[in-house]
């Protein structure tokens, strides 16, 4: 079995963003992500309800991180260090050669193009680096921006595939050998 054994955290590069490790000091981001019901309308989660939750998930990522289970990013501008939002390639199959990918973004930042420029860098990383076979990715039915977004960047909606308890989910994937950036 291939292990991911990610020893330095790796810093991602595009032409507007960095993309870094999740820290404490992006707390009160966080929160306002994972709070947030405009930003949590379409994702089966509880919205977070304390600052003390939210800096509890942000160690649950590092120990995740350091664990090969998941590498959590922070998505921030060259210009700015603030947190604009989250993506993640996490649920690692066994065989470390699928992962899912995740993300949210601040509503003030959406529709500029900086979740799909965060999202291309990621998943070449992903197959480039990681030497992932497939990447997929879980959205409810009704979240139109996100199905724009992964149908931009070549994902394809897997019709026959449930995504278990979340009735409202549909899976989409992304293949090494589909992949051409």
């Amino acid at each position: 079995m291939r292990t991911l054994n990610i020893t330095t955290f790796p810093v991602l590069e595009t032409e507007r963003l960095i993309l870094r490790q999740v820290n404490k000091t992006d707390a009160n981001e966080v929160f306002f992500l994972r709070s947030s019901l405009e930003v949590g309308k379409y994702i089966a989660r509880d919205p977070q309800k304390s600052i003390d939750e939210t800096i509890a998930f942000i160690e649950r990522t590092k120990r995740n991180l350091i664990d090969n289970k998941a590498i959590p990013w922070a998505i921030t501008f060259k210009d700015n260090d603030a947190l604009i939002g989250t993506l993640s390639l996490h649920n690692f199959s066994e065989d470390n050669s699928v992962a899912e990918i995740g993300y949210d973004l601040n509503p003030e930042f959406q529709k500029k193009g900086i979740m799909s420029e965060a999202l291309k860098t990621v998943v070449s990383y992903g197959f480039k680096e990681l030497g992932l076979f497939m990447i997929e990715a879980y959205t409810q039915i009704e979240n139109e921006s996100s199905k724009l977004l992964l149908v931009k960047n070549k994902f394809q909606l897997h019709p026959t595939r449930v995504d278990e308890g979340f009735p409202k989910n549909i899976i989409f994937e992304l293949y090494r050998k589909d992949y051409n950036g």
